[in-house]
């Protein structure tokens, strides 16, 4: 290729060349032609130069193809990185827009080209981005797989990983067991599924492949131990408190009842029975098939409390959550009740004291926690606050030594004040130095240990461990874990919100399989 003339005008650069008499070869069957059929202009858009558009005006040359074997008559020729059949973009500007939709899609996409002096709109970006062909699948000896949402509650995929790449494979539409099986068996060769505990992913995997090992993730290992450990502490919660002493001490010179402020019993039990009825009333209506939206109509709801209440998996779940709520005075009470008996009873002074020391809240919730010390009973003296139900899940839960002091003293405590919890700890803590050492053979005496202490939500996680024994063991004995397919799921969670949740799944696909 010659080039025979640069123009600068308002608009761009425009470069006018032209291939003359080089070498070209029949794309069909490869003779050197030596006849010139006809010359034409072709107009190739390329890479911007200076934040300025660039355009190429290229003289090509349409040539005879001699040979009698070949069924083309003509053919134009190409020049070697520069052009293609039919297009009008150079390789080079092709591949820039294509790595630029991948990347940041449509708009953002073609607002980069525009600073880029690339003219190129959304649709055009889009249309370069699924035209793009998927890569090659092969032989993958281990896999991962795990969901993800499309749109949250409503409609999941699924995302397929080569563990050994650590790169992703394919999206499926769905999470059924059966598409999962149908793809296996479109792509032999699977030796060790990586997956979660979902049962239709186990399912999938057992009639796609049934000679593959199937292995549990640990992480979702332990996030399901933890799911069950907070049910056993919400079960046993009247043991968190400190006990209250039956006598005041003998320094005192006016004894009074050390009694809990009465609005937080009659708050804690207030909510918890509402929450039983309006979970009752909801799951009645919702089993008789009436729409969320008519639920929240009749019960006067709004339609996002009554869908966390249709799709709750048990009471259990929303009285974690309902009493997982901290008061906002909570750290407040005792210095309330100190300056109550000092003599300041002024709840708009009271409010503003502890607003100074970082109380968040209004001033009417601090009178109406005070509104029941008025009745004239004396208010009650200070005493630590109750660890919560999350408090105490998460000491269960972290390595000891991750425990500062207090918690570990405040732990120590409530151990002693528990045998069910203290037990419950102890199982816990055997149960991670399984996994983070990789000690499967000990899952069995694991099992049998726990199912012989009365703790029945704990008993229900080591049923389920029973129902996937194999993958559990595999995963508690073997190095493969599915922590990458998470890291996937991540990046897919950020393409969505990049496209603002519209793009089809065709289009997520390319994006997730071929982005780098």
């Amino acid at each position: 290729m010659v080039i025979e003339q640069i123009d600068g005008e308002a608009g761009g650069v425009v470069i006018r060349a032209s291939t003359r008499d080089g070498p070209a070869a029949c794309p069909g069957c490869g003779t050197a032609p030596a006849r010139v059929h006809s010359r034409y202009e072709r107009t190739l858009g390329d890479a911007g130069v200076g934040g300025r558009p660039l355009t190429i005006l290229l003289q090509v040359r349409r040539l005879f193809c001699d040979s009698t074997e070949c069924g083309r008559v003509t053919f134009v020729e190409q020049v070697e990185g520069l052009t293609t059949r039919h297009a009008r973009r150079s390789v080079l500007l092709r591949r820039m827009l294509e790595a630029i939709g991948l990347a940041l899609a449509g708009r953002a996409g073609a607002r980069l080209a525009g600073h880029l002096g690339i003219a190129a709109n959304r649709s055009t970006i889009l249309r370069l981005v699924r035209a793009l062909p998927d890569p090659q699948v092969g032989t993958v000896s281990t896999l991962g797989v795990d969901d993800f949402a499309l749109r949250r509650g409503h409609v999941y995929g699924t995302v397929v990983l080569n563990m050994q790449t650590h790169r992703p494979i394919d999206l499926l539409a769905d999470r059924q067991a059966e598409t999962f099986a149908n793809w296996l068996r479109e792509h032999p060769g699977t030796e060790v599924i990586c997956r979660d505990r979902g049962g239709a992913y186990a399912e999938g995997a057992r009639q796609g492949a049934p000679d593959a090992i199937q292995v549990a993730d640990r992480w979702h290992l332990w996030h399901n131990l933890g799911e069950h450990v907070e049910k056993t502490v919400l079960r046993h919660r009247a043991d968190l408190p400190e006990p209250i002493g039956d006598g005041p001490p003998d320094d005192d010179p006016n004894p009074t009842p050390d009694v809990a402020p009465p609005t937080a019993a009659i708050g804690e039990k207030t909510i918890v029975t509402r929450t039983k009825l309006r979970y009752a009333a909801v799951q009645e209506l919702y089993s008789r098939g009436v729409s969320l939206s008519s639920i929240a109509r009749t019960l006067d709801l709004d339609v996002a409390t009554v869908r966390r209440f249709a799709h709750a998996t048990g009471l259990d779940e929303l009285l974690i959550k309902t009493l997982q709520r901290a008061s906002l005075l909570d750290e407040f009470k005792a210095y309330l009740h100190q300056r109550w008996t000092q003599g300041c009873t002024d709840a708009a002074r009271l409010a503003e004291e502890i607003t100074v020391q970082g109380y968040r809240g209004s001033e009417q919730t601090v009178r109406r926690y005070l509104h029941e010390f008025r009745t004239g009973r004396p208010a009650p003296k200070p005493h630590p606050a109750a660890p919560t139900v999350r408090d105490v899940t998460g000491w269960i839960m972290r390595r000891p030594d991750r425990l500062d002091q207090e918690e570990q003293l405040k732990f120590k405590q409530v151990r002693a004040r528990s045998r069910h919890l203290d037990a419950t700890a102890a199982h816990v803590a055997a149960f991670a130095e399984m996994l983070t050492g990789l000690h499967g053979e000990r899952l069995e005496t694991w099992i049998t240990a726990v199912e012989a202490d009365d703790l029945p939500h704990l008993h229900s996680f080591t049923s389920g461990l029973r129902r996937d024994h194999a993958a559990v063991y595999n995963g508690l004995t073997t190095s493969h874990n599915s922590g990458m397919v998470e890291g996937t799921v991540n990046k897919i969670k950020f393409l969505k919100r990049q496209m603002y949740g519209r793009a089809n799944l065709d289009l997520l696909r390319k994006r997730v399989l071929l982005a780098a």
